[in-house]
Formats: structure tokens, C-alpha cells, sequence
């Protein structure tokens, strides 16, 4: 059994957020995959995620079910870091992105007791990440993958789902249907779905799959990455980031000032 290390949760705008490294975070959920007992939630959050849980009482309930709240935004670990000693401090974010590869490659160290099930996007998508996950990790199990209805999903759906995943002895679920939906997938469902780790993993699957460009190193490193992201998808992104970013700013300035006060 994997040892499960501590890890402090700290709030960032009302956020329950992990203060943990990649290193940390893959070992908490290969211990979670192995052991099997019930269903985890992970999420890699970024500014969008804790603003919109802050300001929508609905979505902040749908992240009040997840287990592992990582920070994927380098504005989360601003945040967490101005209430961490200096001992303490992070010196990177975890991102999802990242996150994924790094449990997929920990795992081929044991293909047979961890196998992943990939769940959302398009089939075209789903067979381009087979092909490059068995190119790195060529002893990493991806035991299946399932590309569900576009729009809304026919009655049976779940049930459907719930059966290809137990069909598949999957114990690491990556769903990639987009936030909030997925994220709200896995909250609704959490009692209900095959017990394993299952992570809201956004972008994820495009970035792996060479669809979509990630932003350069550098400007990730400066919490820029959604400038980039913005300017590759103007008209899909503008109003997000400008929104979202723009809450998490006065919800963090407001929270400060309380504090202070």
C-alpha cells in the first residue's frame, strides 16, 4: 500500500485548497486508487474554479464533495503561500495537465493494480491519448476510454457508464466533459459511481492529444496562462477569464481586508 502522506488545507476565497506538490498529491491518490474503498474527487483548480464556487452557492456545494482540491492556478499559490510559513511555501502550482501525466507515469511502476478509464471528448481525441500515453508509459493500463453523447445524455446514460467503468476494473477515472459539467457530474454522482479516484480534469485530454496548444513555460511560471489560452480562443474565453479573474481578485482583496479588520 502506497503511504498516504498530510496534507494542510487552507482556504483561498472560501476554497478548501491543498498545499501539495505534484509528489504529494500522486502519492495520496495511487494510495486512494489501491485502496478501493469508495469514490475520491480530485480537482486541479484555477482562478475560474474558486470564483465561480465563491460567488455560485450551487457550485460551491459541488466542490464542498471533493477530496483533493490542488492548485492548479499560480494565483492559488500566491494565496496559499501568503498563509504558509516560510518552511512551508510551495514552489510550484499542480497542474492538471501535469498531474495526469505524473500519475499515469507513477502507476506504470505496478500496471496491474492501477488502470485508468478515460471518460469524455470525442473518440478521435480518446484514440489519439491511447496512442500517446502507450508511447510514454507503454506499462501504464489504460484498461478503457468512452466517449459519451454529445448534449444532452439519453435515459440509461449513467447506468451505462457506471457499467463500462466496472467493467473495466478502472480504480483512476479521468473525466474530461468540461468545467463546471464535470465537475457536477462527479459531485452528483459520487454516491452512486464505482468506487476509484475520479479527477475533473478540464482541458486535459486536448492538450495530451495535440489539439489544443498549451501555453509556454514561461508564461505559466507568471500565472499567465490564461492570457494565452484567451488569445488562442478569444471569443469562447474573453468573457471567463474576464469575469472570473477578475471575482477572485475582489473576493481575495475583500477577504484580506475582513482578516485585517
Amino acid at each position: 500500500m502506497v503511504e498516504l502522506p498530510e496534507i494542510k488545507r487552507l482556504s483561498v476565497i472560501g476554497l478548501q485548497v491543498a498545499a501539495t506538490n505534484y509528489a504529494d498529491a500522486v502519492q495520496w491518490i495511487l494510495h486512494h486508487a489501491l485502496a478501493g474503498e469508495k469514490v475520491l474527487a480530485v480537482e486541479a483548480a484555477n482562478t475560474h474554479v474558486a470564483a465561480l464556487a465563491r460567488s455560485d452557492a450551487e457550485f460551491g456545494a459541488v466542490m464542498k464533495r471533493f477530496d483533493l482540491i490542488c492548485p492548479d492556478g499560480a494565483p492559488l499559490v500566491w494565496a496559499l503561500n501568503a498563509q504558509l510559513p516560510a518552511a512551508e511555501k510551495l514552489r510550484d502550482r499542480v497542474y492538471g495537465p501535469t498531474l495526469m501525466l505524473r500519475t499515469i507515469e507513477a502507476s506504470a511502476d505496478d500496471g496491474s493494480a492501477y488502470r485508468h478509464f478515460l471518460l469524455g471528448g470525442k473518440s478521435e481525441t480518446l484514440e489519439k491519448l491511447e496512442v500517446r500515453f502507450k508511447n510514454l508509459y507503454p506499462k501504464a493500463c489504460i484498461s478503457a476510454t468512452y466517449s459519451p453523447p454529445f448534449g444532452e445524455w439519453p435515459d440509461g446514460e449513467f447506468e451505462r457508464i457506471c457499467e463500462k467503468i466496472r467493467t473495466s476494473g478502472a480504480n483512476l477515472i479521468w473525466v474530461g466533459l468540461g468545467c463546471p459539467r464535470q465537475e457536477r457530474w462527479i459531485a452528483e454522482h459520487k454516491d452512486r459511481l464505482p468506487a476509484g479516484v475520479y479527477f475533473g480534469i478540464g482541458a486535459a485530454f486536448a492538450f495530451h492529444a495535440g489539439e489544443v496548444r498549451q501555453a509556454p513555460a514561461f508564461l505559466q511560471r507568471i500565472g499567465c496562462e490564461w492570457a494565452y489560452r484567451m488569445a488562442m480562443e478569444p471569443r469562447r474565453l474573453f468573457k471567463r477569464y474576464f469575469t472570473y479573474n477578475s471575482l477572485f481578485i475582489y473576493h481575495l482583496i475583500q477577504d484580506h481586508r475582513r482578516a485585517r479588520d
